[in-house]
């Protein structure tokens, strides 16, 4: 339940060391010390998962460039920790709550994969609490390297005059293609679950938690009822858990039990609870529960489409602007902002084809002109919730290769990444003068472009 190569590697590799737990096990080898800096290590076995990593993404190709950069990388993120650890960053920047969500996040990516902890374990061939120190050691050095990052670069600025050297210094063959991308906005309707439907699951949580206060099996009762597939077909258990790892409601609840006890009904975001206690061990529990959700129902939907359709037709027919209506109805986040669209991956108002798969698909954002308003139309909200949309496309922006004109801000993030590779390439570089670095006889030859 519960890119610009110096500039970004640490975020990277926050990525490729918290890969798949399973690629990790399966890329098990004799382990050793491929370099040394400062009081810390860089692992082979470090480079050889970011190498699977590569292989997996990109195929074959030259393993000695490739592991030497991914040294280069790492060793940049040694140095990275080694001066937040002479500047204390991790105990005045990086707070333990901080590192606990990314951590939860990832062990319940883990969870949702292999269902329980003991399949888990014979995947990665690493136990539940063994992946949690992992992450939690990984996150933490990572973080105090990206602190570290952002304070040697946070003052770097570019002036227009900049960009524009910038832009000019690139050849004009090698000039990206900038794809077609639409700028819209959008008004979402989410129906709210009824009360009749809440008290309906509540009623029937009752009735169950009543069966199991009479002598029937609470396991039973999960597998025949609980909406939880990843515990049903285990009679409902979750196994052993420590505080932190469940929601706050959820975890509450199941603490306060003794051995047989069952909880009162709980709600969670994921629904409408009862638990039974199974075992106690120290500051862990074993619990099983029952799940309900409620679900939005198909009169409340078509309710939805409904308005949202007549809406459409207030707002082409002059009565009500686009903006005024999305400020009125809309209950996405964006409402007070007129319902202007915003891309995820990057922040700006622009989507290309890839963006609206991701996020739009089911819309047919690329088929509307300029103004058009769309019929409602079935969508997932973020939170994978059903509902009903309706877009206007704003602005259809054709393919062309980059210029100053039509692509400024993006050519102004590069030439401000660019800067701040080059204040953090000769930094990386002074580092390397003032502190002990060792290479592995195996490495010995590479060939470090920044930091050399």
């Amino acid at each position: 339940m519960k890119k610009i190569a110096i500039a970004i590697a640490v975020a990277a590799l926050l990525a490729l060391n918290l890969q798949s737990p399973t690629l990790q096990a399966q890329e098990t080898i004799v382990d050793g010390v491929a370099a040394v800096v400062g009081k810390n290590i860089v692992k082979y076995s470090d480079i050889d998962r970011a190498y699977a990593q590569i292989r997996l993404r990109s195929g074959n190709a030259n393993a000695f460039e490739n592991k030497c950069a991914i040294l280069e990388n790492l060793i940049l993120n040694q140095l990275l920790i080694h001066k937040g650890e002479i500047d204390s960053v991790d105990s005045k920047e990086i707070s333990d709550d901080q590192v606990d969500q990314y951590v939860q996040y990832y062990l319940r990516n883990d969870m949702s994969q292999y269902g329980t902890k003991e399949a888990l374990r014979e995947a990665t061939g690493f136990s539940y609490d063994e992946l949690k120190e992992q992450y939690e050691r990984m996150i933490r050095n990572n973080l105090v390297a990206q602190t570290v990052q952002y304070q040697i670069t946070k003052d770097v600025k570019i002036t227009p005059l900049e960009v524009t050297e910038f832009f000019n210094s690139i050849p004009t063959d090698s000039l990206p293609e900038i794809p077609e991308r639409y700028e819209f906005s959008e008004i979402v309707m989410q129906p709210q679950i009824s009360e009749a439907e809440r008290d309906r699951v509540r009623t029937q949580l009752a009735e169950l938690r009543e069966r199991v206060l009479n002598g029937e099996k609470f396991s039973m009762l999960a597998t025949l009822y609980s909406q939880d597939p990843g515990s049903a077909r285990k009679g409902g258990e979750l196994g052993f858990t420590n505080r932190g790892e469940w929601v706050s409601e959820f975890e509450s609840a199941a603490f306060a039990l003794k051995p047989g006890e069952v909880s009162p009904i709980i709600e969670t975001q994921f629904g409408f609870h009862i638990i039974q206690l199974i075992e106690r061990r120290g500051n862990a529990v074993n619990a099983r529960h029952i799940l309900i959700t409620p679900k939005v129902s198909s009169e409340d939907m078509l309710r939805a489409r409904m308005t949202l359709d007549s809406l459409a037709t207030e707002i082409r027919a002059g009565h009500i602007s686009f903006e005024e209506a999305a400020k009125k109805y809309s209950t996405a986040p964006n409402a007070k902002q007129g319902g202007t669209a915003i891309n995820p991956t990057d922040g700006t108002t622009r989507f290309d084809r890839t963006a609206i798969d991701a996020n739009y698909r089911t819309i047919g954002i690329q088929g509307l002109d300029e103004g058009q308003i769309s019929n409602a139309t079935a969508f997932k909200t973020t939170d994978n919730q059903d509902a009903y949309i309706i877009v206007r496309l704003n602005k259809k922006h054709t393919s062309h290769i980059a210029n100053l004109t039509d692509d400024y801000d993006s050519i102004y993030n590069a030439a401000l990444a660019n800067a701040k590779q080059k204040k953090m390439r000769k930094w990386a570089r002074r580092q390397m003068e003032i502190t002990y670095v060792r290479l592995s006889e195996e490495y010995q030859n590479c060939v470090f472009g920044n930091l050399k």
